[in-house]
């Protein structure tokens, strides 16, 4: 294994509060977080730079960071929108050599408080945080479930 910390958070060999995870990825809350639930997706399979990264799995961080950013909005953390942020490469601000996507909260009126983001880093308290954004997740997929049984073809659809 070579030595990149993400790498390591992967293999459980380095910290994080992990907020999701599945065979291709990896979520977990920054640990210097610009706000509250500042969130990296990461690609188990070790990629530096964009150009390291097959499509298929580009495409499929970017749809669970979606699906973050979602979450986020029915968390508790009540979200109104996110910056979803990745940088390729040390001329675009890249800091750890592992590709990953930021999915920032944001909120309306926040740009004072975004840009002192930039500046403290300050972590919040990260259980609850994490808590709190799976939480979303469930709210997420209880909405999700929802609507596909309310869909004109689906077993409660047909049942009219």
């Amino acid at each position: 294994m070579n030595d990149c910390v993400f790498c390591r958070i992967v293999a459980g060999e380095a910290p994080a509060t992990k907020v999701y995870e599945d065979d291709t990825l990896c979520a977990f809350l920054d640990i210097r977080p610009i706000a509250r639930g500042h969130m990296l997706v990461i690609p188990k399979v070790h990629a530096a730079e964009l150009e390291d990264l097959d499509a298929d799995t580009g495409s499929y961080i970017f749809r669970a960071g979606h699906r973050l950013a979602l979450a986020i909005r029915r968390s508790t953390l009540a979200a109104d929108g996110a910056n979803l942020v990745l940088n390729d490469g040390k001329a675009a601000f890249q800091t750890v050599p592992h590709i990953h996507l930021h999915v920032i909260p944001r909120k309306h009126g926040d740009k004072m408080r975004f840009a002192a983001g930039f500046m403290l880093r300050r972590p919040y308290d990260p259980q609850s945080t994490a808590s709190a954004i799976q939480d979303g997740i469930a709210a997420l997929e209880r909405e999700e479930e929802l609507n596909n049984h309310k869909r004109p073809g689906t077993d409660e659809g047909a049942q009219e």
